[in-house]
């Protein structure tokens, strides 16, 4: 049984009073025992996030890092210093670095071997355009993208350190959401891609997301999706109620 993974991306949003009010919340209203929760906040309240949440059990991870330990990189943050600040989750992939930032296939394998590396888990996001959709080639553009993220890892790192989180970018910020159907068939085809890679085992416990204008009026009907684990949320996560009403969503 795949335990659900809810996680906040709070992306360039909230500040340090609404970081630490949402922080209490956290702490005084626990996730129900059967979901596993994380937040990942812009890079220079990490530490603060991880001291305030220290006594949970939730996740506090970096919104991404960068592939080399330390240089001239004006602006980036290692993933050593994510785990530095005592920070234990890196979100990389995501579609706003690869289509914002300009960041391919190939950037993101370096950041997740520098990430793995550092002793990090890794979120690693996959996600087709409306476009790509339109054209039929959602399953190479997803399918293409978790190849090049996990190329040459270990069965094990695929099943202890590493989540996949199905976001189609048409889906993100949009107010559009994926229907059930539309992510489920997504999800299994990612589960089957990696059940032929690696053995229906790392398959079968691998923890798939899925993230694109999630929230309460929609989790609990995504979450009943079969090959869907849990979200990464984004606008919902920032709101400490609307992020709670997401961690009880009916099963």
């Amino acid at each position: 049984m795949r335990r659900p993974f809810i996680a906040g991306n709070w992306k360039m949003n909230l500040d340090r009073a609404s970081i630490g009010a949402f922080c209490a919340a956290l702490r005084d209203n626990p996730a129900p025992s059967g979901v596993r929760v994380g937040v990942f906040p812009p890079s220079v309240y990490l530490a603060e996030v991880v001291a305030a949440l220290a006594a949970t059990d939730v996740v506090v991870g970096a919104q991404t890092c960068h592939s080399e330990r330390s240089g001239a990189f004006t602006g980036e943050i290692a993933a050593s210093m994510v785990k530095d600040v005592g920070a234990s989750h890196v979100i990389l992939g995501h579609s706003e670095r690869r289509h914002v930032f300009g960041e391919s296939d190939g950037d993101v394998r370096l950041r997740m071997t520098a990430a793995l590396a550092a002793g990090l888990d890794v979120i690693l996001c996959v996600g087709e355009t409306i476009a790509q959709r339109e054209a039929g080639a959602t399953a190479q553009v997803v399918l293409g993208q978790l190849d090049a993220g996990l190329a040459g890892l270990e069965p094990a790192t695929v099943t202890d350190r590493v989540t996949v989180a199905y976001e189609p970018v048409w889906a993100i910020g949009t107010g559009h959401t994926a229907t059930p159907d539309q992510a489920q068939d997504v999800h299994a085809q990612i589960r089957a891609r990696v059940a032929h890679g690696y053995g229906s085992d790392v398959a079968d416990k691998l923890i798939i997301q899925y993230g694109g204008s999630v929230k309460p009026a929609n989790v609990s009907e995504l979450m009943a999706c079969p090959d869907v684990d849990g979200a990464l949320v984004g606008g919902a996560s920032l709101d400490p109620n609307s992020f709670d009403a997401l961690l009880r969503f009916e099963s």
